[in-house]
């Protein structure tokens, strides 16, 4: 990214610096045909798992789309195959009921199989922290 107003780098001695008067933000995204830009999210939170892309966000958006399900956060964790699998976790809105594989087929029908989680886990609530972010790490792991 860049334009006239672009700083030089970070006070803090940070690694990130502009080169050519870009500066590399680490959001990511595609232009469109019409030519407009769609962030499709972070670099570092993409899931790279059997040599293949996966953006979370994609995955949420389309779980988030099942009437049953009040919130849902997808996280790469760790796989010996894969390098990293998919796992999803779903808070169901209350009175609502829905299986692991109802979910996978749902994303197998709208999405490529490398989007299709493996783990599903069903939860109250997900982990947020005070600015509203969800808590990876205080999410259930595989065994």
């Amino acid at each position: 990214m860049g334009n006239e107003m672009l700083f030089e780098g970070y006070t803090s001695g940070g690694e990130e610096e502009s080169h050519d008067g870009l500066i590399a933000t680490g959001d990511l995204g595609q232009i469109d045909d019409a030519g407009l830009l769609f962030v499709v999210g972070r670099e570092d939170d993409m899931i790279i798992s059997g040599g293949e892309n996966v953006f979370p966000s994609e995955v949420e958006n389309l779980l988030a789309e099942l009437p049953q399900v009040r919130e849902v956060a997808v996280i790469g964790v760790p796989d010996p195959e894969y390098g990293q699998r998919l796992a999803a976790y779903l808070a169901l809105h209350r009175g609502e009921t829905l299986d692991a594989d109802a979910v996978r087929e749902y994303v197998r029908r709208y999405r490529a199989r490398y989007c299709v989680p493996r783990d599903v886990y069903f939860v109250p609530y997900l982990p947020r922290n005070a600015t509203g972010k969800v808590v990876a790490r205080d999410l259930p792991r595989p065994e």
